[in-house]
């Protein structure tokens, strides 16, 4: 999405209700967006979902929904696939101006905030059941999505980064065959790693993300001792944050280790970099395309650990009839069995949102056979919610990424970037303080 599309989004999600009258009803009942029931689901009730994953995780999505319809009568659920994570938040957006909703969508972990804020998703705990409902899910991820006691999404394609690395490549270094523990210990290593050859040249320690590498660079916040924000008092100018930029920017201009990459799963997989910070829901596309042993690991600490959680959940669109979202709500109770959770870890490395999914047969038997799957879930005791500057701030992470994109190409101080996109990221702040401490806090 281009930035000003992007501005266009956050600007409906966050800035309707600011202006007081809003960009819709509330109450309203929409449309849904054009499909039909095909002739052997017939007399259904029709369910649109709007997904944002493609590729092999578009693929896994598209079976879960056809074995949901062919696993009753009443209900038809269709899937749209809208793009990305901000793609699909934009396209909602312009479907509420529009008058017209699905009835579920993925919604990221910066984008259902926007609309939680804009009364645009449908409250869920009305719709839970002893099989569907807060004891169903892992805490941690399901809590998120809970403010005031009332839920707003359900976890789905949920995610922390996993430190990859290229276990041929470290064989060759003489380097163990386990991720770094620290940052500093992966720094040290990068000289052995430069005499591996990879292409006729020597192989970079690791690849920075130019777009929406502000998810994995929360995490080494934290890891160096820092925060993006205390609520939404903005410290990202402060010793923690700015001591991860200037790891980074030494490993970028002072080592020669790293670079930045627009898309470093891609770097790592064509082996150009030993290691790379990316989604557990990479997993299975990553492994599938290095043509190396792949290995996984935590996340390295250095004076904390500390990694972001991420990925996507899905809500229920507010202004849809009730018989939509009765239909809705039966195939998110769907999802949360236990075999179902499963499966769509198994087939994508996505993080098992569902308790009783890690002890389906299936899923121990591919960590035991493939470790890598497992170090997401054990490392999950590190994660944490975001700080709440990149969750409610519209455009937040836009600021935050293009500073580290200053710090990455420019060789740019991280003390005086970063006191840049605090101002920036202070004003965005007070734009969205009151319906936070309203609806929040």
């Amino acid at each position: 999405m281009s930035k000003l599309n992007r501005r266009m989004f956050l600007g409906l999600a966050a800035g309707a209700t600011l202006a007081g009258c809003g960009y819709r009803s509330v109450d309203a009942e929409y449309s849904q967006p054009a499909g039909s029931v095909p002739k052997e689901y017939a007399n259904r009730v029709r369910v649109v979902f709007w997904s944002s994953y493609g590729g092999v995780n578009g693929k896994a999505v598209d079976k879960l929904v056809a074995k949901f319809n062919d696993s009753q009568q009443d209900v038809y659920v269709e899937v749209q696939f809208q793009g990305s994570y901000d793609d699909v938040a934009q396209k909602v957006a312009a479907a509420l101006v529009a008058k017209q909703a699905p009835d579920l969508t993925i919604l990221s972990d910066v984008t259902w905030e926007r609309f939680f804020l804009n009364d645009a998703l449908e409250p869920l705990n009305g719709y839970f059941t002893d099989g569907f409902g807060p004891a169903v899910f892992q805490p941690k991820l399901f809590g998120e999505y809970v403010v005031k006691g009332q839920s707003w999404c359900v976890p789905f394609a949920r995610s922390t980064p996993i430190l990859y690395y290229n276990r041929d490549a470290f064989a060759k270094a003489g380097l163990p065959d386990r991720a770094p523990r620290t940052w500093s210990e992966l720094r040290s290593w990068g000289p052995e790693l430069a005499k591996v050859q990879s292409g006729g040249r020597s192989l970079r320690t690791i690849a920075f993300a130019k777009i929406d590498g502000d998810w994995q660079f929360q995490g080494n916040v934290w890891q160096f001792g820092g925060a993006y924000s205390k609520g939404l008092d903005v410290t990202i100018d402060q010793d923690g944050a700015v001591a991860a930029g200037e790891w980074q920017r030494q490993m970028v201009h002072q080592e020669g280790q790293a670079y930045m990459a627009s898309s470093p799963s891609t770097d790592f997989a064509n082996g150009l970099v030993a290691v790379v910070q990316e989604s557990t829901g990479g997993l299975k596309s990553i492994t599938g395309k290095a043509k190396f042993e792949v290995g996984a690991g935590y996340i390295p600490s250095e004076v904390a650990a500390g990694i972001a959680t991420g990925g996507g959940g899905i809500g229920m669109l507010r202004n849809i009839s009730t018989e939509r979202k009765q239909a809705a709500a039966t195939f998110l109770a769907f999802l949360a069995r236990p075999e179902n959770s499963a499966w769509w870890t198994t087939e994508t490395g996505y993080l098992p949102v569902v308790n009783a999914a890690r002890d389906d047969p299936a899923l121990k038997k591919l960590i035991a056979d493939q470790p890598n799957y497992g170090v997401a879930i054990a490392q999950l005791a590190n994660a944490r919610q975001q700080d709440p500057i990149r969750l409610y701030g519209r455009n937040a992470n836009v600021n935050i990424y293009t500073g580290l994109q200053q710090i990455y190409a420019d060789n740019a101080a991280p003390k005086q970037v970063f006191g840049s996109v605090a101002r920036r990221l202070e004003v965005i702040g007070d734009e969205v303080r009151r319906l936070y401490e309203e609806k929040v806090l």
